[in-house]
């Protein structure tokens, strides 16, 4: 798998998983604030996304000239070194500050004066990790080696090749040691956080249907369109040769399945993008999950209609439209199971959230980070 597909693949599944519940969109809650747990986000991110970096905001690209300056200045802050904070005696060192930023900022540049704010935000989320594992770490699970080795095996696999793999954990200051520790302290948290809190927590159908009726203007299913594509990727820094000898490939493709040939077939065979294994299926999608371009073209076309060769910075698509459903209110039925998820995420939140405070209380946390 290419870089340019994954990253093209990584934004659409990003911005499809950030759409909001209020808006009616089938979204897996998170049963726990994420921000809490950055050693497991950083294994989550890693294993799941086969690449880091790549997972940036949808408009990261559009900033992109913005932010030349702010990451200028950036880098010319002193990076530290050694523990950043000590919890209960055990040292939080500086590489987990690394790893926890580039989790947090998905990819993109720190914002211009923020960088010591962001390192405080780091820094207290990783005590409050920590706080969360000592206490899970008094708990047994069986299996936790073969849990361990699922979840990694799963995770490679997501990879083009083991030389990918390698790169990306090196490019986390990590080995495969080391991520295997982070994985099995992620589990041990996971599975403290579901027997303290996730199963001793409820919702009542009066709470729900009360969430729904106060904010009926949010329950709206928008417009959304599933389309297919074939992708011709190209990098960014690809020569004018390059991208001319990709264009013309992509519009000999276009030819092809605009004169009958099958999207599905010719995709599989040809296109970069991980949805080929789908004969380039997207599923449907709404406005602001993809590249404008992208969007643009495929919300313009009608039901099984093809485009002409679309430019994006991922490279060339042909798009051709499978499905279209039109903007419609989200009935109570419907978004019942995603308001329960969603108000239960927020109970959870609020006891984990509790919990470290009151644990903050009488730990012995020294933060050494240089303000």
């Amino acid at each position: 798998m290419s870089k340019v597909c994954l990253a093209f693949q990584l934004h659409f599944d990003y911005a499809r998983l950030s759409e909001i519940i209020l808006k009616g969109v089938s979204v897996t809650m998170q049963k726990i604030n994420s921000s809490l747990l950055l050693k497991g986000l950083l294994v989550v991110s890693l294993l799941s996304c086969g690449s880091l970096v790549s997972a940036a905001e949808p408009e990261a690209e559009k900033n992109a000239v913005a932010t030349v300056a702010p990451v200028a200045e950036a880098a010319a802050v002193v990076a530290p070194k050694g523990p950043v904070a000590v919890v209960n005696g055990v040292a939080i060192d500086a590489v987990e500050l690394r790893r926890a930023k580039k989790v947090m900022l998905r990819g993109q540049p720190v914002p211009e004066g923020q960088e010591a704010a962001i390192d405080k935000q780091a820094v207290d989320q990783l005590i409050s990790a920590e706080l969360l594992y000592q206490a899970a770490s008094k708990e047994e699970i069986k299996d936790l080696d073969k849990q361990i080795d699922a979840k990694l095996t799963q995770g490679k696999s997501r990879f083009k090749d083991e030389e990918d793999f390698k790169k990306a954990i090196k490019d986390l200051e990590m080995d495969e040691n080391a991520l295997r520790e982070y994985t099995r302290r992620d589990l041990l948290i996971s599975h403290f956080v579901e027997s303290a809190f996730v199963s001793k927590v409820t919702v009542t159908e009066d709470e729900i249907r009360a969430f729904y009726d106060q904010n009926q203007d949010k329950f709206k299913q928008n417009e959304t369109v599933k389309a297919s594509h074939i992708l011709i990727g190209v990098d960014a820094k690809a020569t004018a040769e390059e991208k001319t000898k990709a264009r013309k490939k992509a519009e000999k493709l276009q030819k092809e399945v605009a004169a009958g040939a099958d999207f599905a077939a010719v995709a599989k065979e040809n296109s970069t993008c991980p949805s080929a294994k789908q004969g380039g299926d997207l599923g449907f999608f709404g406005k602001g999950q993809m590249v404008q371009a992208f969007e643009k073209a495929a919300f313009d076309l009608k039901t099984n209609e093809i485009s002409s060769v679309v430019e994006t910075p991922f490279g060339y698509h042909v798009i051709k439209l499978t499905d279209r459903k039109v903007a419609a209110p989200v009935e109570y039925k419907d978004t019942k199971a995603k308001i329960e998820e969603f108000l239960k995420g927020q109970k959870i939140n609020e006891t984990i959230q509790k919990y470290i405070a009151d644990t903050k209380k009488t730990a012995k946390i020294d933060i050494l980070l240089k303000q």
